[in-house]
């Protein structure tokens, strides 16, 4: 399994995008016993409850996670450029850990460039995917 060698760095992204996702789970269901809120009872779409934006920050992760794990596999079993593959992984999970961060300190406008980096990583990851698929 030498070959994967190569993409050790986005093999470590993954799995700090399931640590992340877990953090995030973790965070939402404390905040939610916190907040004596109801299992099963939708959360009060209000983004001045910290319940709302830690929910809210997980679930849009679950959003994408899909994507970067699809996509890093591809990448890999592709045989796509390590260095791309690698750096855009980390530029994910970089957009990701802000996006969750700035979620919870209520800044909009960081979160949102923190989301668009995320999303240009998995953007940047597609094109090195298709790119490598077809040489």
């Amino acid at each position: 399994m030498q070959w994967l060698d190569a993409y050790n760095p986005t093999i470590w992204a993954m799995a700090v995008t399931a640590g992340l996702f877990l953090l995030q789970m973790l965070i939402a269901d404390f905040a939610g016993i916190k907040a004596r809120h109801q299992p099963g009872t939708p959360v009060p779409v209000d983004p001045s409850l910290f319940l709302f934006r830690a929910s809210r920050a997980h679930a849009n992760t679950n959003e994408s996670i899909a994507a970067f794990v699809l996509l890093a596999l591809t990448g890999i079993l592709a045989n796509a450029p390590a260095a791309w593959l690698n750096g855009l992984a980390w530029v994910y999970v970089a957009g990701r850990a802000g996006h969750m961060l700035f979620y919870y300190a209520k800044l909009a406008t960081a979160r949102t460039i923190a989301f668009t980096v995320g999303v240009l990583g998995l953007l940047g990851m597609l094109l090195v995917c298709l790119m490598a698929l077809l040489r």
